[in-house]
């Protein structure tokens, strides 16, 4: 009984903290498309991500490959191990599965951008991660 109470308990807390992690001020996210590929057990989830200006999307992880495209303004790009990166309007970057990164808006405008992410149908979308040591 113990055991199932904790596993509960773990379970509801990961939960808590990946929806409000969904909900980080200034950044709103979409879903346009949710769809089945040929990887069994894997689906794309296709986004419109917006984020205010100074808005910044917290350090973390997908379980697959995000592919981005930015529709408009100037995103900066953290991704561990890497320098910073800004891309603007028309650009796009790829994250690999499992690297931690975050992206901000340095910007007086909203940035638009397109997200699509291949991940595992019973996992989350994102979850949290500790900044990287610089």
């Amino acid at each position: 009984m113990k055991t199932s109470i904790r596993i509960a308990l773990a379970a509801s807390l990961f939960l808590a903290s990946a929806a409000s992690f969904a909900q980080a001020p200034g950044i709103s996210r979409t879903e346009v498309l949710t769809q089945d590929v040929s990887v069994p057990g894997r689906h794309a989830v296709v986004s419109r991500v917006t984020v205010a200006p100074r808005g910044v999307l917290g350090w973390h992880t997908h379980d697959g490959d995000e592919i981005s495209y930015v529709e408009s303004g100037d995103l900066t790009l953290l991704v561990a191990g890497k320098p910073q990166q800004v891309v603007h309007a028309g650009g796009a970057f790829v994250v690999p599965a499992g690297v931690a990164h975050s992206v901000r808006n340095d910007g007086e405008a909203a940035v638009a951008l397109i997200t699509v992410h291949v991940v595992a149908k019973d996992k989350p979308l994102a979850t949290p991660a500790a900044a990287p040591a610089q």
